[in-house]
């Protein structure tokens, strides 16, 4: 299967133009995932830290392979944001990944999937976050269309950059639409993480490690971690 990658920058700009701000990142998803033919796509800010923002994902299962990579702490858009490289994943069911808990988890939860691939979205010299790709079948992308992938990486931040004095407000829910997902992943995180450093005097980092290991020890998503602690601070164990 022949990729168009400059077919698919110009399907992303095309969402964008004249769009409702808070539409944007789930027009630019649509619009990645039709250009460069996958099964799903998410994109996301700060990606590799604990600040991370979910704006978009284009189904299901897409945002389920988003919350697995921000549960176990790995996989290729935490190794793209923090390497600013492109990582590709070519054949999930034939070959181990370099990320133990990722593969396995995937694995386990979306064994349909076939590949993956993420891309660094740069806001001049530096990585604000990554779009992530999810394909059924495996080497979805060619090596040369992967390279040449930054087009559409650098078509999604001029997406993005009317839409800059929402980006990481903090302070309200983000206005992305659709709000109840985006909401959850990942500003209601934030709040859980501040209310177990209030009540048990933990740094940030070890709040959201706690969270992590309870999704990961019962097969919840971090959402859902979340809305237990947003309910009742003590619930962790």
């Amino acid at each position: 299967m022949t990729t168009d990658v400059t077919k698919a920058a110009r399907l992303v700009a095309e969402a964008a133009e004249h769009a409702p701000l808070e539409e944007v990142p789930r027009r630019v998803c649509e619009a990645v995932c039709e250009g460069l033919g996958m099964d799903g796509a998410t994109l996301a800010l700060l990606t590799d830290t604990p600040s991370r923002q979910l704006l978009a994902a284009s189904n299901d299962a897409a945002l389920l392979l988003e919350e697995i990579q921000f549960t176990v702490l790995e996989g290729p858009c935490i190794t793209a944001a923090h390497t600013g490289e492109p990582v590709a994943v070519d054949d999930l069911r034939g070959a181990l990944t370099p990320w133990p808990l990722f593969g396995a988890t995937l694995r386990e939860r979306l064994p349909q999937a076939g590949s993956v691939y993420a891309l660094p979205v740069y806001f001049g010299d530096y990585v604000l976050g990554t779009i992530d790709l999810l394909a059924w079948r495996s080497h979805a992308l060619s090596e040369e269309a992967l390279e040449q992938a930054s087009q559409v990486a650098d078509a999604v931040a001029a997406a993005l950059l009317p839409a800059r004095a929402m980006l990481l407000t903090g302070a309200e829910p983000p206005a992305w639409e659709p709000e109840e997902v985006v909401r959850a992943h990942w500003f209601d995180t934030a709040r859980a993480v501040g209310a177990l450093v209030a009540r048990r005097g933990l740094v940030p980092q070890d709040a959201l490690a706690v969270m992590r290991a309870e999704a990961f020890r019962t097969g919840r998503s971090l959402a859902d971690i979340t809305a237990d602690v947003l309910r009742d601070p003590p619930a962790l164990p």
